[in-house]
């Protein structure tokens, strides 16, 4: 970290390399692919790659279940390989970041393997080991799990191993235990891997759930009991995890001119300034928050609920306004964990109106852009046959639980709108075979539209959505007010409006969005006269202004400049 500042005049392109673009031929994406695509990576004008991880894995929640942490997954290459990528990026003046998921590894990480084998094996307090409680009277006493903690993937969070006679945690699926950070020879361990691949050349890390490291001494149980993720108090955002966190900064990370960004579902801004504030006491530079991607939903993408603009303009003003002067904001609408954009918040119909919509609507914003995958050409949601076709362990096993409750035709229904896995189809590269992503059979299904949404198509066509990333991510980087500019929201009491300005050193940014097919009056505050502004970003042809205003077509998006 280092005291850097250069992140705040950075775009990220993130990249979930198995479904990005094969080189080999075997049907699985990987750094042949990510190599042979660097040039397409830069001309979005990004200066950044974020990899989601591509260390080994049993791929039991596809690379964030880790065997080992200094290695690259053979589906994906090698070490030799990857330094090429890095090389590559960095020529192109692109940094790298990986993804460091120290939270849990792999039942199949050697550290696991050694732990389980006795309690006395020197490996065995780096998770988190307990006996079981005894319940019941005389004859009927039996264990049951140490406490009432439950996973948010998979059940009950302790599973039982006969041979220990003990439970070991995961707050993730069974495959992925957790480490036991209060043990310092972890701390250590997870010192070396920063310290490895920061020395190789990599420019920092996004940090996966890492607010959840920390857990409550004695792991007690929680109450009241919630059916999902009980227990979340006893390890997110614990005190603990930011004296880790400390740890490593104070170590590592202030040794190199590098990039931190934390994960850490569940946290408003307020708890995330603990973390971020500017200063020498600041352990991220920013924080992934989930808050405006639960505007349709509840907790969890699975619940799902019709989509409410006001939540999500109040979750991105709240972020904005309480951040402002103290720290920075990760602005991001899809990654590997979440549906894609248009399905959820935008309009299928309206596919190019409302892509160009959502994405100058949160890249405005004061923060560092993050760009997913196909996001940048408006990839959509895919719709699956039935459950055995999805191959996310957090989907299956939600579906699983919900279908006890509901009819198995409405859980596919939730299924199809909510699944990690619509983001994790095949990049849609051109509208030959497989979409261009591989000469061999893909590993996951291609969506079938990719005849009609594909790079190849709206790459020489000034009007298309990817063409408009291009534009858009230039506009960010090159103009302060759209960099550093405070935010002030408009229409704050509109379900279809959402409008802010922006404004930097003498400059102003008007932007105005709108989140529906019908027909809205925008009224200009008073002291701005849009005939003086300049129309930089417009979704439609001609934009007329009538009495300082205009009525908006579908989806509707204008970004007005006043110098």
């Amino acid at each position: 970290m280092n005291g850097n500042s250069w992140y705040k005049e950075m775009a990220v392109y993130h990249i979930w390399c198995r479904s990005f673009c094969d080189g080999n031929g075997d049907g699985i994406g990987d750094l042949w692919g990510v190599l042979s695509k660097l040039d397409y990576i830069k001309s979005l004008n990004v200066n950044a790659i974020w990899f989601s991880p591509i260390y080994p894995s049993p791929n039991a929640d596809y690379g964030y279940d880790i065997s080992d942490y200094m290695n690259i997954h053979p589906d994906y290459g090698d070490l030799d390989l990857f330094r090429k990528v890095l090389d590559g990026a960095h020529e192109r003046g692109m940094r790298v970041f990986m993804d460091l998921v120290v939270n849990h590894t792999s039942d199949e990480h050697n550290w696991f393997k050694e732990s389980r084998k006795s309690r006395d094996n020197p490996y065995h307090d780096y998770y988190i080991w307990r006996e079981g409680r005894l319940k019941g009277k005389l004859r009927w006493k039996h264990r049951i799990p140490p406490n009432n903690w439950m996973s948010l993937f998979e059940g009950e969070a302790w599973e039982y191993d006969e041979g220990l006679d003990e439970y070991y945690l995961h707050l993730f699926a069974k495959k992925q235990p957790d480490l036991n950070m209060a043990n310092p020879k972890v701390r250590e361990e997870v010192k070396k891997i920063m310290r490895f691949w920061l020395d190789m050349g990599v420019d920092g890390f996004r940090e996966d759930v890492i607010t959840f490291i920390g857990k409550t001494p004695g792991l007690p149980n929680s109450y009241p009991k919630l059916p999902v993720a009980n227990g979340m108090k006893h390890f997110s955002n614990r005190p603990e995890a930011l004296e880790y966190m400390r740890e490593f900064k104070n170590d590592v990370l202030d040794g190199y001119d590098c990039f931190i960004v934390g994960e850490s579902p569940l946290t408003s801004a307020d708890t995330a300034l603990k973390y971020l504030s500017e200063g020498p006491d600041r352990v991220l530079d920013e924080m992934i928050a989930f808050n405006h991607m639960e505007a349709d939903c509840f907790m969890t993408d699975m619940i799902q609920r019709p989509f409410d603009l006001k939540k999500m303009k109040r979750a991105f003003s709240e972020w904005q306004e309480k951040l402002y002067g103290k720290a920075w904001n990760a602005l991001y609408i899809e990654n590997h964990d979440h549906a894609r954009i248009i399905s959820r918040y935008g309009n299928e119909d309206y596919r190019v109106e409302s892509g160009k919509m959502l994405a100058a609507m949160y890249m405005l914003q004061r923060g560092t852009p993050f760009i997913y995958q196909g996001q940048e050409i408006g990839m959509l949601n895919i719709d699956l046959p039935d459950l055995d076709s999805y191959a996310d362990v957090q989907t299956i096993n939600s579906a699983r639980v919900a279908m006890r409750f509901m009819p198995k035709k409405k859980v596919m229904e939730l299924v199809n709108r909510s699944s990690r896995d619509n983001a994790r189809t095949p990049v849609q590269w051109s509208s030959e075979r497989n979409a261009g992503f591989s000469d061999g059979e893909p590993w996951f299904p291609v969506n079938g539209n990719y005849r009609e949404i594909n790079v190849a198509a709206q790459d020489g066509d000034p009007d298309s959505l990817l063409n408009f990333y291009r534009k858009l991510v230039r506009f960010k980087l090159d103009n302060p007010v759209a960099l550093y500019g405070d935010y002030k929201e408009l229409c704050a009491d509109s379900d279809r409006l959402y409008a802010y300005l922006r404004e930097y050193e003498g400059k102003k940014l008007l932007v105005v969005c709108s989140f529906t097919a019908e027909s809205v009056r925008f009224e200009a505050p008073e002291d701005f006269d849009l005939s003086r502004g300049e129309a930089v970003f417009t979704n439609y042809e001609y934009n007329y202004v009538v009495s300082n205003g205009f009525t908006t077509r579908p989806y509707e998006v204008r970004v007005y400049l006043f110098e």
